[in-house]
Parts: C-alpha cells; structure tokens; sequence
C-alpha cells in the first residue's frame, strides 16, 4: 500500500481512492493494519469508544483493531434481539470476552424485540422496528457509561455503494443529540474479500474471520413477513443444519454465503401417512467476491437430498425443503 494512502483516505468523503491498492496478500493487510493503528491512536486520543459488536466479520474485525489500537478504551456492546444464528451469541462472548479479553457487554432484549414485531409482515416497517429498538437498548447502554466520545461502525465500501455514507444496520445515527459521537469507520474503503484479508493479520480465528455475513436485522429478513416465534426457530434450526452439512462436506470456506429461509405460507405434504400443511424452507449458497454480484453454487444433488430429509425430519413444522438458483443480479442476496 502507497505511503500516505490512508491520508488521502481520510480527506475523501465517501468515495475509495483510484489510488488505494487492493489488499490481495498478507503483507498488504499487514502494511493496512500498521498503517491505521497510529490514525485510530491519533482519532480518538485517551477517550473512550463504543462499538455494536454482532459478531459478524464487519464488526469483529473493526474491534479486533480498535482492541490492537486502544485496548481497554474500546467497550463492545453485543445486543441478542432473538434473531442470530444458533449458539452465536455464545461465540460472541467466547470469542471476545474470554479469548480477547474485550470489554464485553452482553444484552437479552430477546422478548423486547419479538414482541415489537409481532404482527408486522412488511419488510421495511420490520427493519425500522429492528433498527429503533436497537438505538433504544443502544442507548440504555450508553448511557450507563462515562466518557464515551466515539462510535465505531462495521462500515465497509460495498454498503457506501449500495446504501449511501452510513452502514444503515450498524448505524446509531438516531441517538439522542446528547449522544452523538464522533464516527470510527477504519474499514469503510474496503471490500469483503480484503476486509477478511485484514482479520487474518490481526490474528482473528479461521471461524471468525471467514465467518459468513449477516445483515443486521438477522433471522428477521430470512423469517419472511410477519415474524412468529415457532417459523423464526424453523428458520433457525435449517440454517444450523445447513451449516452442519456444508461443514462436513467441505463447502464451508468454499461458498461465501449460505442460509435458509421460511416463507410466510405453507403447503400440503405427508408426514407419517397422514396430510399435513407446514411451510418450506429454502435454501440459498452463493459465491462472490465483493457482493455487488453472485452466482449460485452448485451444491451436488445428492448433498441437497441428504440436507432435505434431515430438515423435514429434524425441524418442525416444515415439509419442504426448495433451492434458490437465481444470481445476484437478478436477485439479490438476501429475499428481504
């Protein structure tokens, strides 16, 4: 990387330098990492830093830095609304608290959350509930701490792209004005691929680093429509499955992203001789490297008949299972 780069970074307003080289190797992320340590030092001086840590790659690898850069400075606040992946939270709170030593802080605001969305089946109006009430226990947790001056967001180029200045799922933007801290964004120039490249070199675990991206409203945009309880477990216990599978089968690392979904409608099947009418599941895995395109991996048909009949048995209330073959564009990634 150029000396003096990442000046020109910071005097650009959203747009990466023509300048900015990729990070395609090791000692790339290794001079990207020197490189910010100093400016984050200088940013944010002696005060303290706030971070909504989800546990997804954007995150942990902005807190991986910011602990690198600032150490105890930095508090993470790590908000379980109900709608993460199976045994996430806990990850979480292995990966950062005991292994890391971060200053962790760990909310249940899981019935806080489904009872706010219950009966909502819009997905935008599902968003704004999700983002509100995440500003709201956001900023219950601020407030309990003293000398917070900065807020550091999972920002990265691809969201600037798609989404404008301002990472929309991280983004406490509607915090009281008492609360308006000064933005930490130190990975808003990159994309996926090199912000994984990043991790690597602060010495993030292979799980971490290369763990799959998930949006901010979590399960809630996989969970189509209004968001119950018993089809949000359904949604959750797939994706575990899937997850187990593709891990056994060595497609975990290889397909950049891969999730279930459960629609809000159901159909007639047989279950045990007898008619049933329950909801399917589908199933979504695609490849990229900057998720502005996708394309669909081709997952061997015998895998996904062995994934079938493991989640028509072993997740309730399901008795489909379909695969989503269509490409971003047309489609985009996620269905919400």
């Amino acid at each position: 990387m150029a000396a003096g780069i990442m000046e020109e970074i910071n005097m650009a307003d959203n747009k990466r330098p023509v300048t900015m080289e990729r990070i395609t190797t090791p000692k790339l992320a290794e001079a990207f990492v020197a490189e910010q340590l100093p400016l984050l030092r200088e940013q944010i001086g002696d005060k303290k830093v706030l971070l909504a840590l989800s546990g997804g790659v954007d995150s942990s690898v902005v807190a991986a830095l910011l602990i690198k850069a600032v150490g105890k400075q930095l508090t993470c606040v790590h908000v379980n609304h109900g709608l993460l992946r199976k045994g996430e939270p806990e990850q979480v709170i292995e990966v950062f608290r005991n292994q890391m030593n971060a200053n962790l802080i760990y909310v249940d605001a899981v019935d806080r959350f489904l009872d706010k969305l219950a009966g909502v089946a819009e997905p935008e109006q599902k968003r704004k509930i999700i983002g509100a009430e995440f500003i709201r226990v956001f900023e219950e947790e601020a407030r309990k701490l003293d000398g917070i001056q900065f807020l550091a967001q999972g920002t990265i180029y691809p969201d600037i792209l798609e989404s404008g200045p301002v990472k929309a799922h991280h983004n406490v933007g509607g915090l009281p004005e008492d609360l308006q801290f000064e933005l930490v964004e130190p990975l808003k120039f990159l994309f996926k691929d090199e912000v994984r490249m990043v991790g690597k070199a602060l010495g993030l675990p292979d799980g971490m680093v290369f763990r799959q991206p998930f949006p901010g409203p979590g399960l809630g945009v996989r969970c189509l429509g209004a968001i119950t309880r018993d089809r949000l477990e359904a949604v959750r216990e797939s994706d575990a499955i899937l997850r187990e599978e593709f891990a056994k089968n060595g497609l975990e690392g290889k397909v950049w992203q891969y999730f279930t979904i459960v629609p809000d409608f159901k159909s007639t099947g047989v279950k045990n001789n007898l008619r049933s009418y329950e909801w399917p599941v589908i199933i979504r895995a695609v490849n990229t490297c900057d998720a502005m395109t996708a394309t669909v991996e081709d997952v061997p048909f015998a895998l996904l008949q062995h994934i079938t009949s493991r989640i028509v048995t072993e997740v309730a209330g399901v008795n489909r299972v379909l695969y989503d073959l269509t490409p971003k564009p047309t489609g985009t990634i996620e269905w919400e």
